[in-house]
């Protein structure tokens, strides 16, 4: 197996899915050549594992957002101990925070936090992560209204086609492609990977959610960024080496490490 360099932009290694065997999971991705991983904390107790996480590998960043689905329990305090969490040098993005409109939570009040926190980020100049679901319009209505150029920022998890992926990067955003792309039926994300510029693009696992094929259905892991990485650099026909090194570089210039 070659030699490559990978930077797993949005991973959940803080999950209780991977309590028992986290060592070896930790283990294996670097055997895969994920050096790095940003590691993403939707609540005080995912952003105490990931503390501990930093305990154990300097290779690992932070995030910490709160995600649509959480939106109802979001309010001023949430919102300064939000803010409280980037003392650590080791936080790199806000996120991932966004629309889902998949879920319960009333759009209204998925769009005044997304706001909310928008707003933080734009004081604490730090990138975000944008999750968005059945929401493209509003994502993209609320995202331009922030200017999120001015400070950074990812949508996560690219699920898109052309048209949409245009829209986010001439907004200057970059965009992260998942193994969702791996998946037979995700032809137009395909596409929209391959008008994307190399120099915006960012690969991750969403782990443990999203495993790319062939281990579509089980639960994913950081090292499984490589598949898609491989997968990727053969649809532009690049050097796997090129494109993982590209990718990383990418990741590494939109978190500031």
């Amino acid at each position: 197996m070659s030699e490559l360099t990978i930077f797993d932009s949005h991973t959940h290694i803080n999950d209780p899915a991977f309590t028992t065997d986290l060592p070896d999971v930790i283990k294996r991705a670097h055997a895969w050549g994920v050096k790095k991983m940003l590691v993403l904390a939707g609540d005080e107790a995912s952003f105490g594992r990931l503390q501990q996480l930093w305990q154990i590998d300097n290779n690992i960043y932070g995030a910490a957002g709160c995600h649509p689905e959480d939106a109802v329990r979001f309010n001023t305090t949430e919102l300064d101990e939000l803010a409280q969490k980037f003392k650590f040098p080791q936080m790199k993005a806000l996120g991932e925070i966004g629309l889902d409109y998949h879920c319960s939570v009333e759009p209204k009040i998925q769009q005044e936090v997304f706001q909310q926190q928008l707003e933080l980020a734009r004081e604490l100049n730090v990138p975000v992560s944008i999750h968005n679901r059945d929401a493209f319009e509003d994502t993209y209505r609320i995202l331009k209204a922030a200017h999120v150029g001015d400070f950074g920022a990812i949508m996560h998890s690219f699920n898109g086609d052309t048209s949409w992926s245009k829209k986010f990067l001439d907004l200057g955003m970059n965009l992260s492609f998942s193994g969702v792309v791996t998946f037979k039926n995700a032809v137009e994300v395909r596409e929209a990977f391959l008008a994307t510029p190399l120099d915006r693009i960012l690969v991750e696992t969403d782990a443990p959610y999203l495993a790319p094929v062939p281990y579509r259905g089980q639960q994913n892991e950081p090292g499984f960024t490589r598949l898609t990485v491989e997968y990727l650099a053969d649809l532009r026909q690049l050097p796997v080496e090129k494109f993982a090194k590209q990718t990383y570089q990418n990741t590494l210039k939109i978190l500031r490490i």
